[in-house]
């Protein structure tokens, strides 16, 4: 079956220097025909960023076409029965338009300390919330009786929009393997290399198999930043210093940079290795530098994807 390619854009920190320059680049997305709007999870930090949940529903109340998700919520940080509840609230405010994603969250994370949470735990910890998650969107009222979260009488209204409200679990661990073959509709990837995203899917795909369950061909993502221009660009110093702050990777080896070609370029290499959803994040800072490096991707990438790899027919 042709997979359908779909390119988003994402947030990290928050680049903006003005909330209207913020609200300009959420229009520009959703009239240019951005397919999605992902908010990265960050609790603790020094650099400015968006609270996930709250910058989504603003989002939804903003647009009335684009998509938008998180990548990834850090399920072990948060309240299952909150969380499942704000993604029911989401999705049928915005008519069906979220893409819930989560993972356990980065062992490099500051929460782990500010919060007194343990790091250690945090893999078991989200697999309980999960199932907790999944059986709350299905409607079910049940009792839960796990080592970290005990529930009685549990039932949330009203439910996603969506029948099966997507739950893509992010990670790249063999632990990630399993919890997407057991909870997930999807996985996406964060910073891993087309090699490393080839390798997962074949993993996540046996893996699913042996579970008695598939995961749709269009349901594996993958994530890069790009920059037009050069990695000397003003104010690009400050994105690379914060990317390394972050994920202790040297954004240099993990960008697209120079223009349309470099983007086409990493995006054919992921999708060979076959992923089909992308969430592309501009390196860039300030009000001017964000929309005009979002324009370039409109402009100049995103005809390029429909002409390489046309959506599909839809079915009468």
């Amino acid at each position: 079956m042709q997979r359908k390619i779909a390119v988003g854009v994402g947030l990290m920190e928050y680049p903006f220097e003005s909330v209207e320059g913020f609200w300009r680049w959420v229009d520009l997305c959703e009239d240019g025909g951005i397919d999605s709007i992902w908010q990265t999870d960050r609790l603790i930090s020094r650099s400015p960023i968006l609270e996930c949940m709250v910058a989504l529903a603003a989002i939804a109340g903003r647009t009335k076409r684009i998509k938008f998700g998180v990548n990834v919520v850090s399920v072990a940080m948060r309240d299952p029965v909150l969380l499942a509840k704000q993604c029911a609230t989401l999705d049928l405010l915005s008519s069906g338009r979220l893409l819930p994603g989560f993972g356990i969250g980065s062992p490099r994370g500051p929460e782990w300390a500010a919060m007194h949470l343990d790091p250690k735990t945090r893999g078991r910890t989200t697999d309980e919330a999960l199932e907790i998650i999944a059986r709350l969107w299905s409607g079910e009222k049940f009792d839960f009786a796990g080592k970290h979260f005990q529930l009685t009488g549990a039932q949330i209204a009203p439910l996603p929009v969506q029948p099966d409200l997507p739950m893509w679990i992010g990670g790249s661990s063999e632990a990630a393997v399993r919890r997407t073959a057991k909870y997930g509709t999807g996985w996406q990837a964060g910073a891993e290399t087309p090699e490393t995203v080839a390798q997962m899917i074949a993993d996540i795909k046996t893996a699913t198999a042996a579970a008695g369950r598939s995961i749709d061909d269009d349901h594996y993502g993958a994530a890069f930043a790009f920059r037009f221009g050069g990695l000397d660009d003003p104010g690009v110093a400050k994105v690379l210093d914060q990317y390394k702050a972050r994920t202790g990777r040297d954004g240099r080896d993990y960008f697209a940079v120079g223009g349309a070609d470099e983007i086409m370029e990493r995006l054919t290499a992921y999708v060979e290795a076959g992923a089909s959803k992308f969430i592309l994040r501009p390196a860039a800072d300030g009000d001017m530098d964000m929309l005009a490096q979002t324009t370039l991707l409109v402009e100049e990438v995103l005809p390029r994807v429909a002409a390489k790899w046309p959506k599909p027919p839809k079915a009468a």
